[in-house]
């Protein structure tokens, strides 16, 4: 994460939305207010469907049972072998 505040952010405001996007820098604004996360529209995506996820508790318990199968048994024997 990186953490700047608000001048600097406004001074290399471009810079800092190019590290953002391309490289998922999480970028902390600091001012006399409080603070100020930017973050890619990507990573915020990834945290909402997180969060839907976890507000469905039946999808949620698929997962956590997915996440418990082995992988041998997920595999079918007439699968396609590249």
């Amino acid at each position: 994460m990186y953490n700047t505040n608000a001048t600097n952010f406004r001074k290399n405001l471009s810079n800092l939305l190019e590290q953002t996007i391309k490289y998922n820098e999480v970028i902390n604004v600091n001012t006399k207010d409080g603070n100020a996360i930017i973050i890619s529209e990507d990573d915020y995506n990834d945290i909402m469907e997180t969060l839907l996820v976890n507000s469905n508790s039946r999808l949620k318990a698929k997962l956590v049972e997915g996440m418990k199968t082995p992988l041998s048994e997920c595999v079918s024997e007439n699968a396609v072998h590249w």
